[in-house]
């Protein structure tokens, strides 16, 4: 229970269905001083439920497995995802390994994303597990699960996967849920609402080098190369003052981390445009890689709509659990190193997914 409305519904909803029900809120690493509100709201909301409450500090590993690893990622030059790690790293790793050893059978989180169990007609064979995205398709989280194995999903739960957002609160407000008008969170998973490029700074220290146009113009100067992000336009610097840059947007196409140079292009640039990527790491929900070539549906960034796409094999490399080569019906904007790719079936089911090289 993180202090929020979905995971207050999420036990809510449980609770009518007859579990026996704890409530747990994890504490992470924070900056901005929201994780006692959050553990107090979370607490309310159990106490309203009439469950037992705990919190599970997991503060020293949430910095070294999250934090750490996305200072280290903008450091190599990448732009990481976090919620990602967490998933893989905390949530359903150290607190479902806890929860299991304290006797629970299950846990549940307040993620919008659809679990589907499928059961064989021979005894001999476990059931298999599907993630599926969720019925509100503006929340829709099943981006942040790719990492997700059989293994852990055979003890996972995800109540508020069938609802909308607006029934979720409503579920909330009738039934006097102290969350039921909480904002939603648009901060990094447990760390809160930080501004990622001061905290990084002052992790890294700043490095100022050139910015150039696509024609090797130098406009403007940054902080260092490191901290941008390709596609990303806020905080570049530029203010177009220069003769003939008056009024222009520009967005980062491409960094050299060598000379530590980021370059620019305007908004409908065809540089900012890719149809192709790799993908490294993958994970594949089912713990068995499809068949390759394989026509699928993909997305490049949380809730972006589903792409047609090709994924196939790197350099005939037999193991696809390393990398895959995809290549998209239309070119997609911004493909950022560090990201994550996610893959779908026309069914809405997840294949899997990883991380763009």
């Amino acid at each position: 229970m993180s202090g929020g409305v979905d995971s207050s519904v999420a036990a809510l909803l449980l609770k009518q269905k007859g579990y026996d029900i704890i409530g747990v809120y994890m504490k992470g690493w924070s900056l901005t001083g929201c994780a006692e509100e959050d553990a107090t709201d979370a607490r309310r909301v159990a106490g309203v439920l009439g469950i037992p409450f705990y919190v599970f500090d997991f503060e020293n590993e949430f910095k070294k497995a999250v934090v750490d690893y996305m200072v280290s990622e903008y450091a190599a030059g990448r732009t990481p995802n976090p919620d990602v790690m967490c998933n893989r790293e905390i949530k359903f790793g150290l607190f479902l390994k806890k929860a299991l050893q304290l006797g629970a059978d299950y846990i549940a989180t307040g993620h919008y994303t659809r679990l589907q169990r499928e059961f064989s007609i021979f005894k001999s064979q476990f059931p298999n597990y599907k993630l599926k995205i969720a019925k509100d398709l503006n929340k829709d989280q099943s981006y942040f699960l790719w990492t997700l194995t059989q293994e852990q999903l055979k003890y996972c739960l995800f109540p508020i996967g069938d609802y909308t957002k607006q029934q979720i609160r409503a579920i909330a407000s009738k039934c006097c849920l102290p969350t039921a008008e909480k904002p939603d969170s648009q901060g990094i998973c447990f760390v809160g609402e930080i501004d990622v490029a001061e905290f990084l700074k002052e992790k890294l220290g700043i490095n100022p080098g050139p910015i150039k146009n696509l024609k090797g113009k130098i406009i403007g100067t940054h902080d260092g190369a490191i901290f941008y992000t390709i596609g990303q336009r806020r905080g570049i610097g530029i203010k177009g003052s220069l003769p003939g840059e008056q009024g222009k947007i520009y967005y980062v196409a491409a960094k050299d981390l060598k000379t530590n140079t980021i370059f620019v292009a305007e908004g409908k640039d065809e540089n900012l445009f890719s149809d192709k990527l790799t993908v490294k790491n993958i994970s594949w929900i089912s713990n068995k890689a499809p068949k390759l070539p394989l026509k699928c549906l993909a997305r490049i960034r949380y809730r972006q709509p589903l792409q047609n796409c090709v994924i196939s094999s790197m350099n005939n490399e037999s193991n696809t659990n390393k990398r895959i080569f995809v290549d998209f019906n239309s070119p997609q904007r911004a493909i950022t190193p560090g990201q994550s790719a996610v893959f779908y079936n026309t069914k809405g089911e997840m294949l899997g997914g990883g991380i763009i090289d």
